[in-house]
């Protein structure tokens, strides 16, 4: 069973990534929220980094279609995807949560990293927030938040626990948009 603050956040996630705004999630609403992120970083789409979120995006879409029984080719309503999402989130664990947003959070890494050590910084990271829609100055407290080992750089680990807070409501940063 969710909370209030989580269905909401869900159907936030949902309408963020219903891109082309028709009241159904497919497979083009992932690429295309990958093509909106690249464009977000100045990176192109067909960039290394670019083709690296696409992928994840679309595995994402792939795992919660076959999930909700419409396939890849197939479409999801917003409740199949909240019924799906929700199982993820709050049923099934952390290891499964982490197995479907593992290449999601390592795609968006790609994307900021600028340094290339498979982290983010303080910086890499506010630009991160700033190219989903998060005004930069939230950035240096929820870095803080987000940084429970205190060496001023992100992990992957770091990142997708901070995403689950998120879902869970507590923590009122959307890294993902």
């Amino acid at each position: 069973m969710t909370t209030a603050v989580a269905q909401d956040r869900l159907t936030q996630r949902f309408e963020k990534w219903d891109t082309n705004g028709d009241g159904t999630l497919e497979l083009s609403d992932f690429q295309e929220e990958a093509r909106r992120i690249c464009d977000a970083f100045g990176k192109d789409s067909s960039s290394t980094e670019g083709r690296n979120l696409e992928n994840a995006l679309t595995g994402m879409f792939e795992y919660l279609a076959t999930q909700a029984g419409v396939g890849r080719n197939g479409s999801l309503s917003q409740d199949q995807f909240r019924a799906v999402t929700e199982r993820l989130i709050f049923e099934e664990g952390e290891a499964s949560f982490n197995r479907v947003m593992r290449p999601v959070i390592k795609g968006v890494i790609g994307m900021c990293d600028t340094n290339r050590d498979g982290q983010i910084n303080g910086d890499e990271f506010a630009t991160w927030l700033s190219a989903v829609g998060v005004d930069r100055s939230e950035a240096r407290s929820a870095f803080d938040e987000i940084d429970t080992s205190g060496d001023g750089q992100l992990s992957a680990e770091e990142l997708l626990a901070a995403v689950r807070s998120f879902h869970f409501g507590k923590l009122s940063v959307p890294l993902l948009g």
